[in-house]
């Protein structure tokens, strides 16, 4: 009985220490005592030192002044650059002028016979009730602008992205070559991405459809790669029996295994797309996301709600369509099978619109519009008398934004900033390290690094302070709201259209309503981004709560446990997986929010980025994109664990 109490002692330890966080854990503290103390001696301001800072603003502004002065001469301009933006520009025209000569009534009637083809006469009747609201706003020709952008950048991302899919789903050294490139360009917010393209086409149409391109082709290129990738191996086989060639192979069956997949990626390429269409009016994009700039950047609350209004339309009836189109369940819903179908939609549309070319109706008549910008703007007025401020017992809007930004933001970001720079980088790298490999805490430390050499140091600390208290909000609202709806069926069926349009909304869009609650400022654009990274976190934690073994719930309701410790000891862990995810999307996509809320009072390297584009000060701009690049991929290092990266395919 002795010897059995003293050794029971010395196994706990052996057991501990061979557990591989505790070694990550010990080698961390033996480095800290060492460079700590090295670090304090040398850098006792904390500040980072102006040594290891390079200033770009000499060569930057160099490079730009040498492409502006040669944009008109040069032969890389000329031959090269000069005919891509021709053909955008001629491209987005031909379809412009093709929508303009459809008329509205053609063009609604394209609308809802393609989505009563493809999903039944429910989605066919929304489709026509959506376009119709957009002529009734007094949106019809930033709509049909918009919507020819949308065409040629999606077509021009899917022919991108899955030119890339079929090379990393049918070569594993392209895999690999292409994952961190695509790993890297999905965390990248979307602003970044105009900084490159202005400055090599300049401001205008060809910048934003190529921005939106690289923006949009990335999911296109990572789920055709999975579904080739996940091809039912017995079916490649047997084909291969037959004697096919490679690409009889390719197009008879791994192509048509895959179709799920595309067509999924084909959605995710119109929501991006869209977004980034939206965005893209920044550097000269016309359409329905220069009217809510315009407005934003007026505080017009009204003129934005009503440009607004039909991006959320054109979102949900893409989503719905495109979504519609790769659900096989969907089938017994169509209007007709095989090509009479699509012949019979197209005939309809022909018809429709040599009807309202003959009666003289191709532009949206102005005695059917409504005006309801004065009514939101009076409606505005009248929160802001009475909401903002004053309200008994709970305050108004303004208080709260008040009280978070004095309470949470302020003292966030005095802390970030108190702390000296190389303890900063320590806790990135313990932070990746604990999650993942030593790979992994070493891409962190050097993305973490660059924003220091940039010269950026402290309004990244400010951006990153914001995107900390956005998702800790977003993620105590998530899993509560995520738990509730794991829950109860009745919850999650009242959750999921709400979620469906806040989660098919543009980010652009989620800053009218803020603003028109909160005024500008950190804490609106922390709204925003709350809003924006929401669904997708309750969506994911949802699902991985209700994926959680049976067998294991019903063995701890028989022993007794309650609900509150089944949540707590068995659903939770079991369910870390969506979790981690959850946080990580939910990371990446308050990142986003925050860096456009620099349109809004959001400060830091959002502003840096607006007033770079703004004033054509590139250096500046280029700068705090770069910045925000190495912050978006030093948060997805430290939020991925590593068994999802490794088999990271979507």
């Amino acid at each position: 009985m002795a010897t059995v109490t003293a050794s029971t002692p010395r196994a706990l330890p052996t057991g501990l220490l061979k557990h591989r966080a505790v070694h990550k854990l010990l080698l961390i503290a033996l480095a800290a005592a060492i460079l700590v103390p090295l670090a304090n001696a040398r850098w006792a301001s904390g500040s980072w030192p102006s040594a290891l800072t390079v200033d770009l603003t000499k060569p930057l502004g160099s490079a730009s002044d040498w492409i502006i002065d040669n944009r008109d001469s040069h032969p890389l301009f000329l031959y090269g650059f000069g005919y891509v933006s021709n053909a955008v520009v001629i491209s987005v025209r031909a379809v412009y002028l093709v929508l303009l000569g459809a008329g509205w009534a053609g063009v609604t009637a394209l609308g809802a016979l393609v989505a009563w083809r493809v999903a039944g006469v429910r989605l066919a009747l929304g489709t026509t009730a959506a376009f119709l609201a957009c002529g009734l706003l007094g949106m019809w020709v930033p709509t049909m602008q918009t919507l020819a952008l949308m065409v040629v950048a999606v077509l021009a991302s899917v022919v991108v992205g899955v030119l890339l899919g079929l090379a990393a789903g049918l070569s594993r050294r392209m895999d690999k070559v292409l994952r961190p490139v695509l790993d890297t360009m999905q965390v990248m917010p979307a602003y970044a991405y105009l900084l490159p393209v202005v400055l090599v086409f300049g401001m205008g149409v060809p910048a934003a459809v190529l921005a939106t391109v690289v923006y949009a082709a990335p999911p296109m290129a990572r789920l055709t790669a999975l579904g080739l990738q996940g091809a039912d191996k017995e079916v490649l086989e047997a084909v291969e029996s037959l004697g096919t060639t490679a690409r009889q192979r390719l197009l008879t069956a791994r192509i048509p295994l895959a179709r799920k997949e595309l067509m999924l990626g084909l959605n995710q390429t119109i929501m991006m797309a869209l977004s980034m269409a939206v965005i893209a009016s920044v550097i000269g994009a016309a359409g329905l996301g220069d009217r809510v700039y315009q407005a934003l950047a007026s505080v017009d609350v009204g003129a934005a709600l009503a440009a607004g209004i039909p991006i959320v339309l054109l979102a949900v009836v893409l989503d719905r369509v495109t979504g519609a189109a790769g659900d096989d369940s969907a089938g017994q819903g169509r209007a007709g099978h095989g090509r009479a179908g699509w012949a019979y939609a197209l005939a309809g549309t022909v018809v429709v619109a040599v009807a309202g070319r003959l009666l003289g109706r191709l532009d949206w008549p102005d005695a059917w519009t409504l005006n309801i910008a004065e009514p939101v703007n009076r409606a505005v007025d009248w929160m802001t008398a009475h909401l903002y401020s004053g309200v008994p017992v709970v305050g108004g809007t303004a208080d709260w934004a008040g009280h978070f930004t004095t309470w949470v933001l302020d003292p966030i970001r005095s802390g970030l900033q108190g702390l000296p720079w190389w303890s900063v980088l320590l806790v990135v790298a313990t932070l990746a390290w604990l999650i993942g490999t030593w790979r992994t805490a070493l891409t962190a430390v050097l993305a973490m690094a660059a924003i220091g050499v940039l010269g950026v140091w402290t309004p990244a600390l400010d951006t990153l302070s914001q995107v900390l208290a956005a998702v800790a909000v977003t993620l105590v609202l998530g899993f509560a709201t995520a738990v509730a709806a794991a829950r109860s069926d009745r919850v999650e069926r009242l959750l999921r259209p709400v979620l469906d349009v806040f989660q098919t909304m543009p980010q652009f869009v989620y800053l009218i309503p803020v603003v028109a609650l909160f005024g500008v400022g950190r804490a609106p654009a922390a709204a925003a981004a709350v809003v924006y990274a929401l669904p997708a976190v309750v969506r994911i934690t949802t699902q991985g709560l209700r994926q959680v073994d049976p067998a294991a719930m019903e063995s701890s309701r028989s022993l007794g446990a309650t609900k509150w410790q089944q949540l707590r000891q068995v659903q939770l862990p079991l369910a870390r997986p969506a979790l981690l995810l959850a946080v990580n999307q939910g990371v990446v996509l308050v990142l986003a929010v925050v860096v456009i809320g620099g349109l809004v009072g959001g400060g830091a390297l959002g502003y840096d980025t607006v007033f770079g584009l703004a004033q054509g000060d590139l250096a500046t701009g280029l700068v705090a994109g770069a910045a925000i690049v190495c912050l978006g991929l030093m948060l997805d290092r430290v939020t991925q664990p590593t068994e999802r990266r490794s088999g990271k395919g979507a």
